[in-house]
C-alpha cells in the first residue's frame, strides 16, 4: 500500500519535508515566546539580550523626548522587529503555514501522476491519509502553541514594566539628579566655568613658576637674583625710564631727543642694568 511513496519519490520526498518543517517552526516559535515570557517576568534582572535592547532603547527615547506618551506602541513596534537570525518571528509564523499548504501540494502532485499512470483509488489512498495526518497535527500544534495568546501575554508584561516601574523610577532619580546638582543646562555651564577657572589658574601658577626668582650663593656676595628674573626685570625697566626720560626732558632742558638718541640710551640703559 505505501509502495506509492517509493513510485513518487520526489513528491513524497518534497511533502514529508515541508510537513516537517512547518510544524518544527511552529513548535519553536512556541518555545522562543515562553522563553520571553518567563525572561519577562523579571525584566530588572533578565539575561536575554532582546529585552535589555528594549529597556535600553525605551530608557533614551525616554529622556530624549521627556516622556513616553504611547507606550503600547513602542513595545508593538519592538515585538515586529524581533527575529531569530535573519528572519523576524512574524515571518516564521508565516512561513510554517505556507510549508504546510505546500505539503499538501506536494501530495496533489503526487496523487495527479499516480492517477494518471492508471493508478486505482487504494494505490493513491497513502497520499491523502498524510495529508490529513499532517494537518492535523499542524493545527492541534498551533492551537497548543497558541503564538497570539503568548504574544500578547509578552506584550502585558512589556507595558506593564515600563509604563509602571521603569518610567517612573527614572523620574525619580531625575528628580534627585536636578536637586543635587540642578538642571542639566545650569550643570553642564557649571562645569564649562569650573574648567576655565582650572585652566586659567594653570596657566597662572605656570607664569608665577617661569618669574618666579630662584636664590643661590655665588661665592663671598651672598644671595644673587637668577636670570630670568633679571632679564625680566631688564626689560621692564628700560620702558619706565624711557617714559620718564621723555616726560621729564621737555621741562628740564627744553630739548627733545631724536629716535636713534632714545635707542642709545635705551641700550645703555639696558647695559647698565645687566652689568
Amino acid at each position: 500500500m505505501f509502495s506509492i511513496f517509493q513510485q513518487e519519490k520526489i513528491a513524497s520526498i518534497a511533502m514529508f519535508v515541508c510537513m516537517a518543517c512547518s510544524l518544527l517552526i511552529r513548535v519553536i516559535l512556541g518555545l522562543v515566546y515562553l522563553h520571553l515570557i518567563r525572561q519577562a517576568d523579571n525584566m530588572a534582572t533578565t539575561r536575554c539580550r532582546q529585552l535589555k535592547q528594549c529597556k535600553l532603547k525605551f530608557a533614551n527615547c525616554y529622556q530624549l523626548n521627556h516622556g513616553m506618551p504611547n507606550v503600547p506602541v513602542f513595545v508593538d513596534k519592538f515585538l515586529n522587529r524581533m527575529a531569530l537570525g535573519p528572519f523576524s518571528l512574524e515571518m516564521l509564523g508565516h512561513l510554517s503555514g505556507q510549508l504546510m499548504l505546500l505539503s499538501v501540494v506536494s501530495a496533489g502532485i503526487g496523487v495527479c501522476r499516480r492517477i494518471v499512470a492508471g493508478s486505482m483509488l487504494g494505490q493513491i489512498l497513502p497520499f491523502y491519509i498524510v495529508s490529513l495526518f499532517g494537518l492535523y497535527l499542524y493545527f492541534s500544534i498551533s492551537t497548543i502553541v497558541d503564538l497570539k495568546g503568548k504574544r500578547r501575554i509578552l506584550k502585558i508584561n512589556l507595558v506593564d514594566y515600563l509604563e509602571n516601574h521603569l518610567a517612573s523610577r527614572m523620574e525619580v532619580t531625575r528628580e534627585d539628579m536636578e536637586m543635587l546638582y540642578g538642571p542639566q543646562e545650569n550643570g553642564r555651564r557649571k562645569s564649562r566655568r569650573s574648567g576655565d577657572k582650572e585652566l586659567s589658574n594653570r596657566a597662572s601658577s605656570r607664569r608665577n613658576v617661569r618669574k618666579g626668582v630662584d636664590v643661590i650663593p655665588v661665592g663671598n656676595r651672598g644671595m644673587d637674583v637668577s636670570k630670568d628674573a633679571m632679564e625680566a626685570k631688564a626689560a621692564e625697566e628700560p620702558k619706565a625710564a624711557q617714559e620718564a626720560l621723555r616726560n621729564a626732558a621737555p621741562e628740564d632742558t627744553g630739548t627733545k631727543f631724536t629716535d636713534s638718541q632714545q635707542q642709545e640710551l635705551e641700550q645703555l640703559l639696558r647695559e647698565f642694568l645687566t652689568s
